[in-house]
């Protein structure tokens, strides 16, 4: 175990930007941090529990790092907290139309901004449970920036809205920005940021455990006990050990997910348009062509981005790749719905093509997505189509949902807000 003991030296205090910070670095740290001051203990991943130590100036914090890494963790800690915090170059404050609000979203936002400090995030955020749409752009009326998310509308005719009435900054809380018309966006002067990565954990975890629910139909084992209904008949599943896992997309989630593989004892192969040498070198994957990787995988997994035209992953399975496919392969998406094309995949379905498919997203849900319908009739074509199959499971669009998710999500906004009002370099969060 390491110790460090820190005289809070500024007259703002432990602040939301310093608080955040140190939150986000301890999430990537191995070593279990806990930080105390005033009595109080908190997490020192867990944002809302710093600021809930309430640590002004002249206040004593300890901060205990216990792990692989704590010598390490303690550095890069003080670090944080001693670094000073510098007022903004700008003296007014920041006015946010934040679309799509759920309760969970305001939870970590307004603990970030409840505060206007020197050196913190000095915003003002207007909440509206409304996406974005043409019918609702109206609302960013007096707003520089709007906060939206992936199931928000920017297309030219929006962008060209809130251009004349004065946005200049468009916030994607997600990674995901096919949503947003770029070229619009770039005509009207407007920069667009976005979350690069929050927790590639969090949906690489999700899309193993949707593959295994429905490999090994624990949805139906669960009704089926509920009904005092033990027989084992129709649960049927397949051992992941010594399969091959086929990744599409070795980005920082593709990793984690092929990780994930490795640790159930498969093969792991992948493809990407930018293949990565390390990635081979330190023994994690092996790159082949995608007609090799449909035809050797026993599961697929899909992590590529949405790109559209020509070369890109549009429909990167569909009637011809998957039909290259093993009969009896498990397939899941947690990526970006219209990877899969919805019919061609129905087909195989019917066919009993697949021994297993879990989908966190799928085309065709948009009306779906964190909406509420559990009192309306299954209208959605393709929902109640997909739904058929006893082989199938479905969520919804819910693999980034982890409480380090959705820090992530509120951090890397805020420091996007930080970076554009201070004129500073965006990195990979900026949106060309």
């Amino acid at each position: 175990m390491r110790e460090l003991i820190y005289v809070v030296a500024t007259a703002q205090g432990l602040h939301a930007r310093p608080a955040a910070l140190l939150a986000q670095c301890c999430v990537e740290l191995k070593s279990t941090v806990t930080v105390k001051a005033n009595g109080k203990t908190a997490e020192g991943s867990n944002v809302l529990q710093l600021l809930s130590l309430n640590a002004k100036e002249g206040d004593e914090v300890t901060v205990r790092a216990e792990g692989l890494d704590e010598e390490e963790a303690i550095k890069k800690i003080s670090e944080i907290l001693k670094f000073r915090y510098e007022g903004s170059s700008r003296s007014d404050t920041l006015k946010i139309a934040f679309f799509g609000t759920k309760d969970y979203d305001r939870t970590f936002f307004d603990g970030l901004v409840r505060e206007k400090v020197e050196g913190g995030y000095n915003v003002d955020i207007d909440y509206y449970s409304v996406r974005l749409t043409g019918e609702t752009a109206f609302l960013a009326k007096g707003h520089e920036a709007v906060c939206i998310f992936v199931n928000d509308e920017a297309p030219a005719s929006v962008i060209n809205v809130l251009g004349e009435m004065g946005v200049r900054l468009i916030l994607l809380r997600c990674a995901g920005f096919n949503n947003v018309d770029l070229k619009a966006a770039e005509k009207h002067g407007i920069t667009v940021l976005r979350v690069p990565a929050y927790s590639p954990f969090a949906v690489a975890e999700h899309a193993m455990a949707i593959l295994q629910q429905a490999n090994r139909r624990l949805h139906k084992a669960y009704n089926k006990v509920k009904d005092n209904n033990f027989a084992l008949s129709g649960l049927l599943g397949l051992d992941l050990h010594n399969k091959t896992a086929g990744i599409l997309g070795t980005g920082r989630i593709g990793q984690c997910m092929a990780q994930i593989c490795k640790g159930y004892g498969m093969n792991v192969i992948a493809w990407d348009a930018f293949p990565s040498q390390a990635l081979v070198d330190n023994g994690l994957l092996t790159y082949v062509s995608k007609e090799e990787l449909f035809r050797k995988s026993d599961l697929i997994s899909l992590h590529a981005p949405l790109v559209m035209g020509e070369g890109g992953t549009y429909h990167l399975l569909n009637r011809k790749t998957m039909g290259q496919m093993k009969d009896g392969a498990m397939l899941v998406n947690t990526s970006r719905g219209p990877l899969i094309d919805t019919e061609a995949l129905i087909h195989y379905l019917e066919q009993g093509k697949f021994h297993a498919v879990a989908l966190d997203v799928y085309e065709g849900e948009d009306d779906n997505v964190y909406n509420d319908r559990s009192e309306e009739p299954l209208v959605n074509d393709v929902t109640a189509r997909l739904q058929r199959f006893p082989n199938l499971v479905m969520t919804s669009h819910q693999a980034f949902f982890t409480r380090e998710a959705l820090q992530a999500i509120a951090v890397t906004t805020m420091e996007n807000v930080h970076n554009y009002m201070e004129d500073l370099d965006y990195g990979a969060a900026l949106v060309k």
